[in-house]
């Protein structure tokens, strides 16, 4: 657990222990940065703090949606973002906040096992390299709140930049006519779809949950009214981009699908054509054959007026078949 004093002056980190009198003192903007909610951590939030227990409980455990409760002191929000995994799978990271008057309490929720531990500090790290170069100086928890929140918006967005890369590779794949593994390829359009649908889908949930702490004037402060419908929009930008190359994508899925059925679709009607010239052949020589062409003696005759049936008989169907447009 990293607890940080920021003032004007600049921002100190300060011991665990020193968190009930940090708290106390009404000096600067306190930040608490929980890599792990282990139970030592959960005791802090629920004793120090005073946070319900059940916004401790989802701290703790894993929440498949985003979520925000609105307490009289402090507001808690639920966030993901997305990490991608192996064979396209999408990880929803897990960023739970605590918004008080003078505090923010950030707790990266527990992974996957298959993601870096790091990837959960990403956004958490980024505003502290900027908290520290002086770049970024807020002065109220909802301006740092803000700063996180963009970070993880701006990660969003490179993933949607990334699935957008991958999406033009397989469009060009499939325009050129390289079609050697269709199964592949379908298998690969279909896991990027699946990839632009989990970001559309964090960005939408997250801009429902911003836009509900836009109505919450009991909790959210009207100098914030502004950082939230902000990160409203930010969050309503992603999800019309990555519903925008979904539907890019679904073109070229569509391309794609409509070019092999079309080909399937001519397979069909050429073995239709030979099914049709040969089946009465076929029939013709199972009926005759017996009869003209035995094993003591061969009707010289009737075998050479049979030959010529069938030959007839294949000349009409074929020409029947052109000019039904079957070949």
């Amino acid at each position: 657990m990293d607890v940080r004093l920021i003032t004007h002056s600049g921002i100190r980190r300060h011991p665990v222990e020193a968190l009930a009198g940090l708290l106390a003192g009404g000096e600067g903007l306190l930040w608490v940065d929980v890599p792990d909610c282990d139970p030592d951590a959960a005791r802090v939030l629920a004793d120090v703090f005073g946070f319900a227990p059940g916004s401790v409980h989802d701290c703790v455990e894993r929440n498949r949606v985003p979520k925000v409760h609105a307490d009289p002191d402090h507001l808690f929000v639920v966030l993901h973002a997305p990490e991608r995994g192996a064979g396209g799978h999408v990880h929803y990271v897990e960023l739970d906040q605590f918004v008080g008057t003078r505090y923010l309490v950030t707790v990266h929720g527990p992974v996957n096992p298959a993601v870096d531990g790091r990837v959960a500090l990403r956004d958490t790290r980024a505003v502290l390299d900027r908290l520290e170069s002086g770049k970024l100086r807020p002065s109220t928890p909802f301006e740092l709140s803000h700063a996180i929140v963009s970070t993880l918006t701006h990660r969003l967005e490179d993933f949607v930049e990334m699935l957008t890369g991958d999406v033009w590779k397989l469009e060009q794949r499939v325009t050129g006519g390289n079609l050697d593994d269709p199964e592949q390829l379908l298998d690969e359009l279909f896991r990027a779809r699946h990839g632009l649908l989990a970001a559309r889908t964090m960005a939408a949930s997250s801009r429902e949950i911003y836009h509900r702490i836009s109505t919450l004037a009991d909790t959210v402060p009207v100098t914030a009214g502004s950082l939230v419908t902000d990160l409203v929009d930010q969050f309503d930008r992603v999800r019309t981009l990555a519903d925008n190359q979904r539907e890019y994508l679904q073109g070229v899925i569509e391309f794609y699908r409509t070019r092999t059925e079309t080909k399937m679709t001519i397979a069909a009607e050429r073995f239709a054509v030979i099914a049709a010239v040969t089946l009465p052949i076929t029939a013709l020589s199972s009926v005759l054959g017996m009869n003209v062409i035995v094993n003591d003696h061969t009707q010289v005759w009737p075998l050479v007026a049979t030959l010529a049936v069938m030959v007839a008989m294949s000349a009409a169907l074929l020409r029947w078949a052109r000019r039904r447009g079957w070949w």
